[in-house]
């Protein structure tokens, strides 16, 4: 073995437990450990995903079996109002700040993740989302919706973006050999964290229900606790391959031209080309149409279709009783589940087929069948056919996610491939964009209607399907003018050779496996797969059953 493939304790005197130096594999280490790893912080921080069970819940936390409204309440004075109940719009700026503050940190803080290793950011993000749950909690129990939004929504969304970009670069480092399988598997997490945590939090708050509370402080402590531990496996289960490493019998294949650019241009002038806003704007109207319904996904399903959910089709949404509501909010937590199974599947159904037929021919596909989508919904709505309207909202979210999965390939296609990685960090502050554009539209528009007088059914969310649709056009036409860049923006044939010189030399010493990541699926692989694979093979039994009970 070569210095590249062996540590001695004496070589790691003074190195830390959480350092980058401390996880450098050794002999013997299987590299099917690492995406289960991954899976382990990605499946908790999708959650985000679906904090919208909590907001009907929490909209009655003083009331409990019905809101204290506060007709003058504004926006500022429900930040420390502790004599009125939160309006859903109200709670769902934490929703907002989620992805406001995963875009501004991964962006912030990807080369500080480079360097430190991805058990320092897996460790800290664990601190900030789980820390960040008490602190709402904390903030339920003194109804203090300030801190609410600092506890879940800052903190937390600082440990969204440190655990969504944890993973990426180590199991594209792991799997040179199956990149697209390898990053596939992070992000496939991250969309299906709301499937397992989602139905998850509705068994818990009917648990902790009484007379006095509606239970979601007790929830938010527990789903905390136990997201600490698996994130904090997560993160101690990181590896990464020693300098020089290949997965045993592979040779990098040899360069073809698929890209539209086989030539690459430099990240200091990316974004002073009109081709990275049109991506920007393409990637942020995509992500704001879909993430706002998702924010939205339970309430809307309970007030749009109230009693026809559990065979009272006569029976409006505030006609139903507290013990009708909570089994429509069963079925509901169900369906935003159902969105996240749709989210995962579309993430490799969409990024797959955009190797077909193109990245700029896949996003037209979103763009134009989301709007006939949103613009049909209202209209599935009033018929009552809850199959069509759920239907459509999962083709829409499967477009949703396969708009994260394709994104990468289109900047590759436009700028070559030397700096895509960090040209994608940039691009995700479309996303913090999307977090705040999305959501707010859906939730104020919502008041509005309530605030003329529109009662919970189907027309309540009419105006906002179509303003959703309109966002899409948009996109289309952002899509449509997207071109190659010209000449002037690629770097010479020199400059590239001099940046790959770098990395060349990083890789000038012995090259091979040095008995590293070898075993496939062997007992020890299993057993971490399953302890991720156990909760999510629960959710998709929960949600298929939820989905039973939606259509029976």
């Amino acid at each position: 073995m070569t210095a590249a493939g062996t540590r001695t304790d004496g070589a790691l005197a003074g190195v830390g437990l959480l350092d980058r130096e401390r996880i450098v594999a050794r002999p013997g280490f299987n590299r099917w450990l690492v995406p289960p790893a991954a899976l382990a912080i990605h499946l908790c921080i999708g959650m985000a995903y679906g904090f919208s069970v909590f907001w009907l819940p929490l909209s009655k936390s003083l009331g409990i079996t019905a809101s204290t409204a506060c007709p003058d309440l504004t926006l500022a004075s429900a930040l420390f109002t502790t004599t009125c109940d939160w309006r859903v719009a109200d709670l769902g700026w934490i929703y907002t700040l989620f992805f406001v503050l995963l875009g501004s940190s991964a962006a912030i803080w990807g080369g500080w993740l480079e360097r430190a290793g991805p058990r320092k950011a897996g460790v800290v993000s664990a601190c900030c989302w789980c820390g960040g749950i008490i602190l709402a909690a904390i903030g339920v129990i003194t109804h203090q919706l300030w801190m609410m939004w600092l506890g879940a929504g800052v903190i937390g969304g600082i440990g969204l973006g440190l655990g969504y970009i944890s993973p990426v670069s180590t199991l594209i480092k792991w799997f040179p050999d199956r990149r697209g399988m390898a990053t596939g598997m992070a992000i496939m997490g991250f969309g299906g964290g709301a499937m397992i945590g989602a139905p998850l939090a509705n068994l818990l708050m009917n648990a902790f229900k009484t007379d006095s509370s509606v239970g979601v402080w007790q929830t938010f402590i527990v789903m905390a606790a136990i997201y600490f531990v698996f994130m904090m496996g997560g993160a101690f289960g990181y590896r990464i391959p020693p300098a020089g490493w290949r997965p045993e019998g592979w040779t990098p294949p040899a360069a073809k031209s698929t890209m539209i650019t086989t030539k690459h241009v430099h990240l200091n002038n990316a974004h002073k080309t009109k081709q990275f806003w049109l991506i920007w704007a393409v990637l942020c109207l995509n992500v704001s149409a879909g993430i706002g319904v998702i924010g939205m996904a339970s309430p809307m399903l309970q007030e749009i279709f109230a009693g026809s959910l559990i065979g009272l089709p006569d029976v409006g949404f505030a006609r139903l009783d507290a013990g009708q509501k909570a089994s429509i909010a069963t079925i509901a937590a169900g369906f935003a589940g159902l969105l996240s199974l749709f989210n995962i599947g579309g993430r490799f159904f969409w990024a797959s087929l955009s190797d077909k037929i193109g990245r700029k021919n896949t996003y037209y596909c979103f763009f134009v069948l989301g709007i006939v989508l949103y613009a049909l919904a209202p209209t599935f709505a009033g018929m009552g056919n809850k199959a069509l309207f759920v239907l459509s909202f999962g083709i829409i979210l499967s477009m949703y996610g396969g708009g994260f999965a394709t994104i990468p390939a289109y900047l590759a296609d436009i700028f070559g491939t030397q700096f895509v990685g960090a040209i994608h960090g940039r691009l995700l502050t479309a996303w913090a964009t999307a977090g705040i554009v999305g959501p707010v539209v859906v939730n104020y528009i919502r008041e509005a209607q309530i605030a003329a007088g529109v009662a919970p059914g189907p027309t309540l969310y009419t105006g906002t399907m179509y303003i959703l649709a309109g966002m899409l056009a948009l996109g289309l036409i952002a899509n449509a003018l997207i071109r190659p860049l010209s000449d002037k923006w690629f770097m010479s044939d020199d400059e590239v050779a001099a940046l790959q010189a770098k990395s060349a030399a990083v890789n000038a010493g012995p090259t091979g496996s040095f008995g590293i990541g070898t075993g496939g699926l062997d007992a020890k692989a299993m057993l971490a797969w399953a302890v991720v694979g156990i909760p999510l093979l629960w959710g998709v039994w929960v949600t298929l059953r939820a989905t039973f009970a939606l259509f029976g």
